[in-house]
């Protein structure tokens, strides 16, 4: 007990010396994903029960999954997912088994809350046993006094006679309190996977079951509900289908741009909150749930809710036809897509009578799928392909594109070999050079490299050669703006 206890206080430290190694300026480049593979190593090696368990030797391949994503390109999605499985393979020896993401979530939130107070508790167990064992505060100070006081005094007066002595004093820079903040959180992160808080299990334990419960509804004021329910929403998809899908003339004094644009968020708002409301009104067990009109006024409100969704989806990809593609537009759809599959499983389960844990189960693997695709694939380069291929050179958003960075480079690159006129193909090199020049930069320093951004640099130089056309020279007092645009500035006249 008192080696393994001494070992992962080592593995803590050398993952700390580490860390401040790899990241000398920064949390970034493939230091990161290769932080991450020593991080799981160090879990392997200072936990047996780890070695020892069949499912957390599954959380640790998903961890490597992960951890791989981190080295070609960091992001902070992998590096939560990355997160998310390396605890549940150190909780995993405790809990024994997968049982359900309810419990999981709980387990998750309840071990990152934990760490600082598992490091104090531990501090306190050692200084408690070494008390036992007679080596106490003062006693340790005591036997550490002479050695101390000697070696210090001696040091100065050689510091005093040779300078070369004094000049190594001089150079030594003791760590600021910012650097010592993050290696005490690098350390508490680590402590924490090898020798997880016992609070965890105990309380996530101790949980309700999640099934969520409206009070005061009874069978007719549920029949009720649904049937209003119905009604409103029937309304509301009446209007969409009459004007959204079908392309029917609004009203005067509207425009079909403000009918569009305008209510893509809060209808998914609507359809979660619907969602709710119909497990909470059809409870397993409960008097609604059993009841056949019950249960076809509730099916017919989820297929409603879907028609909400779906009317969501064409906003929203109106919208993007109207302006543009982002990468946050993409991570809205695919969240659309997240929500139409929830309600789907939420009629399942009324249906079949399944269980909260069995939807909340579903529903988690579902967005763990997403999530994951989501950490190799670069939202933003495709969005910025996307806005390349289908806009006109001169509609599209080069301020974005500057944005998006490293992702937009071959776009860029596609965007200037079309066909354009002088200003605006002098904008797309402009912004094209920049972002080329900001790539090329991080990828000539270690510790910004990554396989991603090398493997893109590689391609655009390929496709650009060695004397690559430049932008024109701006000289001052004129300025460049975001996209490419030269700004002069006001000629000031003055009367005479």
């Amino acid at each position: 007990m008192r080696f393994s206890f001494l070992f992962k206080a080592m593995l803590v430290v050398a993952l700390v010396v580490l860390f401040d190694q790899l990241f000398p300026y920064g949390f970034s480049g493939a230091g990161v994903g290769a932080f991450a593979g020593l991080w799981l190593m160090g879990l392997v090696l200072g936990r047996r029960d780890v070695r020892r368990s069949a499912p957390a030797w599954i959380a640790l391949a998903a961890a490597v999954v992960f951890a791989g994503s981190l080295f070609d390109s960091p992001g902070l999605l992998a590096w939560a997912l990355y997160w998310g499985a390396l605890s549940v393979a150190a909780l995993l020896p405790k809990a024994g088994h997968f049982d359900d993401a309810w419990l999981w979530g709980a387990r998750l939130a309840l071990h990152a809350a934990t760490g600082i107070g598992k490091v104090i508790s531990d501090l306190r167990q050692f200084a408690r046993f070494r008390r036992n064992k007679g080596a106490s505060a003062g006693a340790i100070m005591a036997t550490l006094g002479l050695p101390l006081v000697g070696g210090c005094l001696f040091v100065a007066l050689f510091a005093a006679a040779n300078p070369l002595i004094a000049q190594a004093l001089v150079a030594i820079r003791l760590p600021s309190a910012s650097q010592m903040l993050v290696w005490a959180a690098v350390a508490t992160c680590v402590w924490q996977s090898l020798r997880p808080h016992a609070a965890v299990m105990r309380l996530a334990s101790r949980l309700p079951a999640p099934e969520p419960v409206l009070p005061g509804t009874s069978l007719p004021s549920v029949l009720i509900a649904l049937a209003v329910f119905n009604a409103i929403f029937a309304v509301q998809n009446g209007l969409d289908i009459a004007f959204l899908w079908s392309g029917g003339a609004l009203p005067a004094g509207m425009s079909q741009t403000e009918y569009v644009h305008r209510g893509a968020y809060p209808l998914i708002g609507t359809a979660l909150i619907a969602g709710v409301m119909a497990l909470a009104m059809l409870r397993p067990g409960s008097a609604s749930a059993r009841h056949p009109w019950a249960r076809r006024l509730v099916t017919l409100w989820v297929v409603q809710n879907l028609v909400l969704v779906a009317s969501s989806v064409l906003r929203t990809i109106d919208y993007i036809d109207a302006s543009m593609l982002t990468a946050w537009r993409i991570a809205a759809l695919a969240w659309m897509g997240l929500v139409a599959l929830g309600l789907v499983l939420i009629c399942w389960r009324i249906l079949r009578g399944r269980s909260a844990r069995w939807l909340i189960n579903w529903n988690a693997l579902a967005a763990l799928l997403v999530l994951t695709v989501c950490t190799f694939v670069d939202l933003g380069a495709a969005a910025a392909a996307w806005n390349v291929r289908q806009q006109a050179p001169a509609a599209v958003d080069l301020c974005y594109l500057g944005e998006v960075g490293d992702g937009a480079l071959l776009p860029l690159i596609a965007l200037e070999r079309q066909p354009m006129d002088a200003v605006t193909r002098d904008r797309v090199r402009y912004v094209r050079d920049r972002v080329l020049t900001d790539l090329s930069a991080r990828q000539n320093t270690w510790t910004e490299w990554t396989p991603r951004g090398a493997r893109r640099l590689a391609q655009a130089q390929t496709l650009l050669g060695r004397d690559r056309d430049r932008p024109l020279a701006v000289e001052q007092p004129a300025w460049r703006l975001c996209d490419g645009t030269i700004e002069h500035p006001p000629i000031v006249t003055t009367q005479s």
